[in-house]
């Protein structure tokens, strides 16, 4: 599966800490090799045709889209700013 972000999740990537940004790529790693991984959390987001979410970590989440085998991040952040909500 290909794993790409969108050009604001990639400038939220780069100025977020060394140790989220391991995280980040930790839970990518899972999702890649299973959709449904526990710790992810996996979820649709309603309203929002095509749009998932996983936890990074407890404050941190991730909103992509799947489309065919790849997947764009589209927000990434603290928890409403990590769904696209602010």
């Amino acid at each position: 599966m290909k794993i790409v972000f969108s050009q604001e999740a990639e400038r939220v990537f780069l100025k977020l800490a060394a140790p989220i940004q391991k995280k980040v790529k930790k839970q990518f790693l899972l999702l890649d090799q299973d959709f449904f991984y526990p710790s992810l959390y996996t979820k649709k987001m309603s309203g929002i045709p095509n749009e998932w979410e996983i936890r990074i970590d407890r404050h941190y989440r991730a909103s992509f889209r799947k489309e065919g085998d790849e997947i764009t991040i589209d927000s990434l952040g603290p928890h409403d700013t990590g769904l696209g909500k602010k």
